[in-house]
């Protein structure tokens, strides 16, 4: 309910496998789409696994819809976490954001006046913001 309600409480949510899967499903609404969501499972060490909070979507395959951020910014969370490098994971952070400010969005994050994009031409305007 909290997370719904005023989830800019929270920083970061600690979970088990389930609750974590059901929360991350909630989470989406709040960020207009599962792909915007990156991931990470780490152990006390900070080392771990990151992966967008998204699965794999077969049905859309080879498309370009896909929405690679959630993917981008699962590198960033890598590097801020295990590798230590926080000015690089707040460049990558910073790219995402120019790039959404400039109102490119893919299929799955579009509204009206947006300029829809493929995920090639996403993760392209990433790298060139970068």
């Amino acid at each position: 309910m909290q997370l719904v309600r005023a989830p800019k409480q929270f920083d970061v949510l600690v979970t088990g496998n389930m609750f974590g899967d059901i929360l991350s499903d909630e989470a989406a609404m709040l960020t207009g789409s599962i792909g915007m969501l990156p991931s990470a499972s780490l152990d006390r060490n900070n080392k771990g696994m990151y992966e967008p909070c998204h699965g794999s979507a077969p049905d859309i395959a080879g498309q370009g819809v896909a929405n690679p951020l959630a993917t981008i910014l699962s590198v960033a969370m890598m590097l801020r976490y295990s590798v230590g490098a926080e000015e690089a994971a707040s460049t990558i952070e910073a790219a995402v954001g120019k790039v959404l400010d400039q109102g490119l969005r893919t299929r799955d994050i579009a509204s009206t006046g947006a300029t829809v994009v493929s995920t090639r031409e996403m993760g392209e305007a990433v790298l060139a913001a970068l």
